[in-house]
């Protein structure tokens, strides 16, 4: 079975559906427990997807108003990369090779942009989970063009430029 056949049929098998920043995800948990926020909002008090990205995708910087649980599952190893509103970049690969200062898992603050991608093409794609808390709503994402994202963090432009699609 070829790479592109292993993440086609990883896709199918969890009936994962396309996603807007790229690769592909499919919701397995959203807790029956709902939360009001203090603005108001009712959000679940957690969700879970999985998400796939297949070789040469990468999940475009976006930033979401709960914390971020990543998990890895699967595949290659995941370069996740974040920048804080204050303009800290920081990366960090989840994967199994402890040794080589890869983790597991990996939490992303509330309010913090986020950007994935695989870092290496020997399986063709990288399994991951994702665990939100409170609950993921499309109305708490945000996904801004590249031009937006090069004016708030200037320093970062050459990450921005891979990291961001037009």
């Amino acid at each position: 079975m070829s790479d592109s056949q292993a993440a086609q049929e990883l896709v199918a098998r969890l009936g994962l559906l396309p996603h807007p920043e790229g690769g592909f995800f499919g919701e397995n948990f959203r807790s029956p427990i709902q939360l009001t926020l203090p603005d108001g909002r009712i959000r679940a008090a957690s969700t879970a997807i999985y998400f796939l990205l297949p070789m040469g995708a990468f999940s475009a910087l976006h930033r979401v108003s709960s914390d971020e649980v990543w998990h890895f599952y699967d595949g290659d190893p995941l370069e996740l990369t974040t920048i804080t509103s204050e303009g800290i970049l920081e990366t960090m690969t989840l994967g199994r090779d402890l040794e080589a200062g890869q983790r597991p898992q990996f939490v992303v603050p509330a309010g913090v942009w986020q950007a994935a991608k695989s870092t290496e093409e020997k399986s063709g794609y990288t399994l991951v989970g994702c665990t939100v808390a409170p609950g993921f709503d499309f109305a708490d994402f945000e996904m801004p063009v590249r031009a937006e994202l090069a004016g708030l963090f200037p320093q970062h432009a050459a990450a921005i430029q891979h990291l961001t699609r037009d």
